[in-house]
């Protein structure tokens, strides 16, 4: 008796789970299904989560919470509320007049941020996601603070608090949005922002229930100020704790001095997670690091040519511009940049790099540029004493010989880096060295008459 094979079709949802199964030969009554029903549960998630979570997002990828800080939030209001009421003057014209004057002041703010910070949010959307919270936390503690003081220095204080909560929207929102990019492993950038709106928006409503009970149960102002005070340090440390977890893949300054340092040390590259648990959250613009501690000096991205030139007046005299600028056109006439170290004004201060970008620098040439400054860095610092007690055209050539020495060194090592780099999982395509706007220059060769 022959046993007929029996065919079956199984369907699962965008998470992975199985919600029917379809067999063959059909019974009587027509197909037949399994179905097999998700649980309230696993509905309840596909409300808050991306659909095919966890595998639509990457593995770092963590809901920042709302909670402590919806309940200190409701604490501040009730202190501007009370700072209000104690006023006898005030009225609601006055109200709406400090309302539109914190909102001026606010909007005010927002645009010297996004145009003195903006270039570097992208870059250093880590430290801008935790500086927001900053931003917020300080301007709760301030409005908790207007009702102490007279009118004619509460006004400004509250103006202030909201310029800081201004500048929390700007940090926030757009670091926001290049970790939206990070997580979103299969382009659902929409979807996992709505759903983090969602997820916020239920975390900030329960916040508020809890809220309303500690509000109607805290009324001293030592009470208050505990209250306010722990919830706060609870909001830092967990958001801190979150964004310390993120493995970015782009190379950043911190993070291309950790990749580069540690090669130079051991030969080998880290992946994106090794490196966040390495970098830190709130570091230093511009700082050239050693691997995790030591300091070497400072890199400045994007200069202009003529302040290299006012560098290479302090170095030597007896030589013109024209022959100062053939020197580092000759050692950097195949790269995309071109570096000199600056000694430090003080004794024993130390060192600046200064990078000048050419037009068509990618985002490969200005992680060469960083890690040559790096190197270049290391060495004079190492051989900083013989070139201070150098003079004229000594320093010049004590420096020039070692932006040589390094570059030929960069040479040799920066492909191998590079196909390491990728192999690893970083993004070597876009650009996060550059965190202000930049200058570019055009190397023009000499015309024969």
């Amino acid at each position: 008796m022959s046993v007929e094979h029996q065919a079956t079709m199984v369907e699962r949802d965008e998470s992975g789970n199985v919600v029917a199964t379809y067999g063959h030969p059909l019974p009587r009554s027509g197909v037949s299904a399994t179905r097999e029903a998700s649980s309230l549960l696993q509905r309840l998630i596909s409300i808050f989560l991306p659909a095919g979570f966890p595998a639509s997002v990457t593995e770092d990828y963590d809901s920042l919470q709302a909670f402590s800080s919806s309940i200190a939030g409701l604490l501040t209001s009730r202190a501007v509320l009370q700072g209000a009421c104690r006023d006898a003057n005030a009225s609601a014209t006055n109200a709406l007049l400090l309302t539109i004057l914190q909102d001026s002041v606010g909007r005010i703010a927002t645009i010297l941020f996004a145009y003195k910070f903006g270039p570097a949010l992208e870059a250093e959307c880590k430290k801008y996601r935790f500086m927001a919270d900053i931003f917020n936390d300080s301007a709760m503690i301030m409005d908790c603070l207007s009702p102490v003081f007279p009118r004619v220095v509460r006004i400004p204080l509250l103006c202030l608090s909201g310029s800081l909560r201004a500048l929390c929207g700007v940090a926030g929102g757009a670091s926001k949005a290049s970790l939206s990019v990070h997580f979103a492993k299969t382009g659902n950038v929409g979807e996992l922002n709505a759903k983090d709106s969602s997820q916020e928006t239920v975390i900030s409503l329960l916040g508020m229930l809890a809220g309303s009970f500690v509000v109607s149960h805290i009324t001293s102002p030592v009470a208050t100020w505990i209250a306010l005070v722990s919830l706060l340090a609870v909001h830092l440390a967990t958001n801190y704790k979150a964004v310390r977890c993120v493995a970015m893949r782009t190379l950043n300054r911190q993070r291309t001095n950790i990749v580069f340092s540690w090669y130079q040390e051991t030969g080998r590259v880290l992946t994106p997670k090794d490196v966040c648990l390495r970098e830190r959250v709130l570091e230093t613009g511009g700082i050239l690091r050693w691997g995790d501690n030591s300091v070497l000096g400072f890199a400045d991205v994007g200069v202009q040519f003529a302040t290299v030139l006012t560098s290479l007046d302090q170095d030597i005299n007896h030589q013109g511009s024209g022959s100062r600028i053939k020197d580092l056109a000759n050692i950097f006439r195949m790269q995309k940049y071109i570096l000199w170290p600056t000694s430090g004004k003080a004794q024993g201060s130390l060192p600046t790099v200064l990078i000048c970008l050419k037009a068509g620098a990618t985002a490969k040439d200005q992680v060469k540029a960083w890690s040559h400054a790096l190197i270049v860095a290391k060495e004079f610092t190492t051989r900083e004493a013989q070139v201070k007690e150098k003079r004229g055209h000594g320093g010049y050539y004590e420096k020039l010989g070692i932006v040589q020495t390094t570059m030929e060194e960069m040479d040799r090592i920066f492909p191998k880096i590079t196909e390491r780099l990728v192999e690893m999982g970083w993004d070597v395509e876009t650009a996060c060295i550059e965190t202000s706007s930049g200058f570019r220059i055009t190397a023009r060769e000499p015309v024969m008459r």
